[in-house]
């Protein structure tokens, strides 16, 4: 989940600022809000892109990335 919020920030900065260069100034407050997002999650741990993530079922499934070992389970909680 860390992962996916980390993107989904890094892309909104690069194209707000990509924005402003081209289309407005006024697409800084976007960048900013992003930032100041990011500041205020790091503190208080509420993320809003989090709390829609897990609406929409991402990051809810428990699968593993390597194979279990036999005779155990494929969840990751074993």
């Amino acid at each position: 989940m860390e992962m996916i919020i980390r993107r989904f920030a890094g892309t909104f900065i690069l194209a707000s600022l990509v924005l402003a260069h081209y289309h407005s100034p006024n697409w800084l407050w976007f960048t900013a809000f992003v930032g100041f997002n990011l500041l205020q999650s790091s503190f208080t741990k509420f993320c809003p892109l989090e709390i829609i993530l897990k609406k929409m079922g991402v990051g809810a499934s428990c699968c593993c990335t390597t194979e279990p070992k036999s005779g155990g389970s494929s969840c990751c909680g074993h």
